[in-house]
């Protein structure tokens, strides 16, 4: 069983702590070709690129041009460690040892707008490209041309490792537009969190982003191999909801804090 997750625009490449063992991203090939074309945008450019203030486009304007190969612990940080956005805070990593580490590495697949198709300890630089950009490469007119069928066919080898070839999606729809499910080699899997207000239920971003972090550490924690176990998933109030579901898609509620 394999899960996806969606990256965040927080990092953490500040706090000083110890990382366990890293390995490097496998696309790391493709993200040179995208910090090329980066690079050739100034200030103005990439605030407009990415509709962002002027103080986050110089940022990032910064980080392309300090992007530096070859990654080490000196100069980047696992992505696991790095990343910091709501999702992530679902995620307990300074409890995890070893063994939920290992899990992670062979079970969880972070999509990223630079990076493909991540292991949670590839390093990576800091940086910001959402996978919705509409950054013109020479593979077409935006990052979802750029990526083609790469990530698809990253997630298909790992599937084939697994002892039950299942794709659990926890990443949003942004995100996994970067999937072709009909070329994948596994079943899909979509999670789906929802709020129950006034007797109705409905996804709340923010609520459904923690969620998907949640859902992910419990799969970790629990060493989790095979779907149906997932319907145990009860943190926070959330309950699988049977009616609500069916084979390709599972949503669990809860009444809205």
């Amino acid at each position: 069983m394999i899960v996806t997750l969606s990256p965040s625009k927080g990092q953490d490449f500040e706090t000083e702590r110890v990382f366990p063992r890293a390995t490097v991203p496998a696309m790391l090939e493709d993200s040179l070709l995208l910090i090329e074309e980066l690079r050739k945008y100034d200030t103005a450019q990439i605030g407009r690129l990415m509709a962002v203030s002027d103080r986050i486009a110089g940022l990032n304007v910064q980080r392309f041009r300090q992007f530096t190969t070859p990654f080490t612990e000196a100069n980047a940080r696992p992505a696991l460690y790095a990343f910091k956005g709501d999702v992530y805070r679902g995620l307990e990593v300074d409890a995890y040892g070893e063994a939920e580490r290992a899990f992670a590495q062979d079970h969880l697949r972070i999509l990223s707008g630079l990076y493909g198709c991540l292991r949670p300890l590839d390093l990576i630089q800091p940086y910001r490209l959402e996978m919705k950009t509409r950054l013109p490469n020479p593979r077409g007119g935006n990052l979802y041309a750029f990526w083609g069928e790469r990530i698809t066919r990253c997630l298909n080898r790992e599937l084939e490792r697994q002892q039950v070839p299942v794709l659990v999606n926890l990443a949003s729809n942004e995100y996994f537009k970067a999937v072709k499910p009909r070329l994948l080699t596994g079943d899909l899997l979509q999670i789906v969190f929802k709020e129950v207000k006034n007797g109705k239920a409905r996804v709340v971003a923010v609520f459904a982003k923690r969620a998907r972090g949640m859902m992910a550490d419990f799969i970790i924690r629990n060493r989790i191999r095979e779907p149906e176990e997932l319907k145990r998933f009860d943190r926070e109030g959330y309950r699988f909801s049977s009616a609500d579901s069916d084979g390709k898609q599972w949503v669990f509620t809860r009444p809205q804090p």
